[in-house]
């Protein structure tokens, strides 16, 4: 059965507490769940007054907030959304003035250290890492993964927060790990609004947790409505918990606790909260906590009015019930407090609050009101009577409380509008303008990736070692004899995907693995891929070093919300405050059908900057590059080549420890006349064809650049096209996909354009899916017959007389 937990007389052991220690917290609770609703309240006129661009609060929530923080324990993780400002502040996770300079955009990290700024405000996350990129000790604070604004996508991630518990509690292997859990204590809290589970991602999510019996709790918010859409839309019998009651473990069978409680009832959330998080921690068991009869005083956001869409009674029972209210009528009541107390505790509360907001605010423009003196300034000493550069420093002087933005574009205008007089006045200005562009690329733009001491560009290259009695061997095998020697060397590893533990994956990269390393390290899971990525988020934030598995890389589209919304983002959106070191193995290109020979680089590259993208051309170098990535702390995708497995290659005598290095292109061959720039499958297709064209004698470069992001920082490609003058770029995506890409980096970034003596071409897919079969992959790739022709063509419009046309 589901508990419905009833008001009790105090959430409290009373015989533990003396009556005024009793007073004194729940006092102390009805204080900080009142600053919340203050800071709501304020931040919403702020934005009205143009001081922020758009808020959304937690207003209506605080009360249950308050509970769930008094069983959030240090060492406890979150997975929330937007709503979590009352429990931020209660665990301490953000303070009112950091609330404020977060909607205010403030760029310091010490001032907004969640983001630094780049967030949306209620975007909650605690700084996990040091500046260098060490770990801090996790076991002594309360952490807050970085939240996300989807308002389902915080899921995914915390079933790896929760997993990495059991992991911690089972695996003795992991004992040495002590600033990272102590014996699996940790909770995983998750939060989400009642319309969010009707996202796939909360189903995916739920079921994940009941099956791995993890300790996680997820709170679900229920004021009703999401956005303006009622519940009777959003949910069946407008009530998730009741359609829930499957996941209720019973006797028979293992499941969730599932509990279920009012919102606006301080003493039953406390004592449910209490009991909930206590069966969670100790037996490692999911639990899910209803919190019904949610408010949302001021509506969704700064955006609209909630009165647009509920009616008079609607709004006459959330004034009733508003949560805090109903606190301050049980507190008086139960004769806690008087109510002259509490009134002046209440003036108090917001007086604190107004003047911790105007300290925010006074800091966020102190630094921009410094820039701003300095840009009139400089402006005005360049002037000397000029209009319209005064006209620049007037309306700069006379915009109150201008940003950044405005002194910057001043500056700008100016150096455009003085370029026909050069001046040492002007080159003053230059040099203080390029000094800002500096430190706002720092501000703003800084920290894609962790760039910390465990980075892969500071690990050491090794070269694979051979000897004469190296074996000849599957591509499968070697992979599995590189993870056999990684995971027999750091015990940080695991790995997990559909098919992976039992029968070592499709392609037997992990054959024999489980049984060698144990079904904790190596495990199978469901068909989940959004929250098999989020499982190796999770575990990643939590120290440890996974392998994510998606089978095929056709469906890397089940996960790319994930993917985009949360890993690779992860790093910027909290200026390296947070990593998540996991490795998403995949494999895709030529194969046959559909969703099994897709190639969707564009997509990719477009959707997971953050992300290092590795299109290994064969198992050895594959194997390489997760040596570097298993030796470093920046999350990557590894596309292995379908078709590769069982093609023979020579085993390295060091499998397990030679290196690849990232964004190192290679030279595959040398040639004279034209550059070819090729990765993954479509590499052996471009060898093949070099040799039937140089029976026509035309001399190719071969080059590939290994990864993708990064691509080629050595610029091999630029130095090569200087020599070759030509460049055709192969690829199995569709037109102007990834080979797109490739063009803007030899061309544009490396500047290979001034090297050309015609035009650069593209050879890929066609526009559609492959179809099934030989022919179709004939038909739809690029074939040796395409490559040898295309190079042709470009020669025949090079030196017509000497390449006579074909066709």
């Amino acid at each position: 059965m589901m508990p419905d937990i009833k008001p009790t007389t105090n959430p409290i052991d009373a015989s533990e507490l003396s009556f005024e220690d009793f007073k004194t917290i729940v006092v102390n609770d009805y204080k900080i769940a009142f600053e919340s609703r203050q800071a709501s309240l304020l931040g919403r006129k702020e934005v009205l007054t143009g001081k922020a661009k758009f808020g959304i609060f937690g207003d209506g929530k605080e009360i249950p907030q308050i509970a769930m923080a008094k069983a959030f324990k240090n060492g406890d993780w979150r997975s929330g959304y937007y709503r979590d400002q009352t429990f931020a502040f209660a665990t301490g996770i953000c303070t009112i003035k950091e609330f404020f300079a977060q909607l205010y955009a403030n760029p310091s990290v010490e001032a907004e250290p969640a983001s630094a700024g780049r967030q949306m405000n209620c975007h909650f996350a605690t700084r996990s890492i040091n500046e260098d990129g060490s770990w801090k000790d996790l076991t002594a604070m309360k952490n807050c993964s970085s939240d996300i604004a989807p308002t389902g996508g915080q899921m995914a991630r915390l079933v790896g927060l929760g997993y990495a518990s059991k992991l911690f509690r089972q695996n003795p292997e992991l004992e040495y790990l002590k600033n990272f859990s102590v014996n699996g204590n940790e909770v995983a809290f998750g939060t989400i609004g009642n319309a969010s589970t009707s996202e796939g991602v909360f189903f995916e999510a739920i079921n994940a947790a009941g099956v791995l019996q993890i300790p996680m709790a997820i709170s679900i918010w229920d004021d009703a409505y999401g956005i303006s859409v009622p519940a009777k839309y959003q949910t069946t019998k407008e009530d998730i918990s009741e359609i829930l009651k499957g996941f209720q473990r019973d006797e028979n069978a293992a499941g969730y606790e599932i509990y279920k409680v009012r919102g606006w009832d301080y003493p039953a959330l406390c004592e449910t909260y209490q009991r909930a998080i206590d069966v969670c921690r100790t037996e490692h068991v999911p639990v899910m906590i209803h919190v019904t009869e949610v408010t949302q005083p001021q509506g969704h956001s700064t955006s609209g009015s909630h009165e647009r869409y509920k009616d008079k009674d609607r709004l006459d029972w959330e004034k009733e019930y508003d949560c805090i209210a109903q606190m301050r009528k049980w507190m008086i009541e139960s004769a806690i407090i008087p109510e002259e107390e509490l009134v002046a505790l209440e003036d108090t509360a917001k007086k604190f609050v107004r003047e911790t907001q105007k300290e925010a605010w006074n800091e966020f423009l102190a630094d921009i009101k410094t820039e701003k003196d300095q840009a009139i300034e400089l402006i005005n000493t360049l002037a000397k009577g000029n209009p319209a550069l005064i006209k620049i420093t007037t309306q700069l002087a006379n915009t109150p409380d201008a940003q950044r933005k405005e002194v910057i574009s001043s500056a700008r205008k100016a150096l455009r509008l003085s370029l026909q007089h050069p001046s040492d006045n002007r080159n003053a200005l230059l040099e203080w303008y390029n000094e800002q562009s500096g430190m706002n690329l720092e501000r703003y733009t800084s920290k894609l990736f962790t760039d910390g001491n465990e980075s892969p560009f500071l690990v050491n290259v090794l070269e694979p070692e051979y000897t004469e009695s190296s074996k000849m061997v599957d591509g499968r095998e070697l992979l599995n004899a590189c993870f056999d020697a990684n995971f027999g060397r750091d015990p940080r590893l695991v790995a997990f995907g559909e098919d992976l533990g039992a029968i070592g994956d499709v392609n037997q990269g992990f054959a024999g693995l489980q049984a060698k390393y144990g079904d904790l390290r190596i495990t199978d899971t469901g068909i989940r891929e959004m929250t098999i990525v989020g499982q190796g988020i999770g575990l990643a934030l939590r120290g440890l070093k996974p392998i994510a598995e998606i089978q095929y890389l056709d469906y890397l589209l089940f996960a790319l919300n994930v993917l985009s919304d949360d890993l690779a983002s992860l790093s910027y959106r909290t200026k390296a405050g947070q990593k998540a070191p996991v490795i998403i193995r995949t494999r895709g290109h030529r194969l046959e059908g559909v969703w099994h020979s897709g190639s969707p680089i564009g997509m990719i590259l477009g959707s997971l900057r953050g992300l290092h993208i590795c299109v290994p051309r064969n198992m050895t170098q594959a194997a390489g590059m997760y040596n570097t990535l298993f030796r470093s702390d920046e999350p990557a995708l590894v596309i292995e080549c379908l078709n590769g497995y069982r093609l023979k290659e020579k085993l390295p005598e060091n499998v397990g420890e030679f290196t690849v290095p990232l964004g190192k292109a290679e030279l595959i061959k040398e040639g004279s006349d034209l550059t070819i720039v090729s990765y993954g499958s479509t590499l052996r297709i471009v060898e093949e064809a070099a040799e039937e064209l140089a029976q026509f004698g035309i001399s190719v470069e071969i080059i590939d650049p290994q990864t993708l992001l990064p691509f080629d920082t050595d610029q091999l490609c630029a130095k090569s096209l200087s020599k070759t003058n030509k460049l055709l770029v192969v690829d199995e995506d569709v037109p102007g996909g990834g080979t797109a890409f490739i063009l803007q980096q030899i061309l544009e970034e490396q500047k290979g354009y001034y090297s050309l003596d015609g035009q650069p071409k593209t050879l890929s897919a066609k526009a559609h899916r492959p179809p099934y079969g030989s022919d179709g992959d004939y038909f739809s790739k690029p074939s040796v017959d395409d490559v040898v022709e295309t190079v042709y063509q470009m020669m025949h419009d090079h030196n017509a007389v000497k390449y006579p046309a074909i066709f």
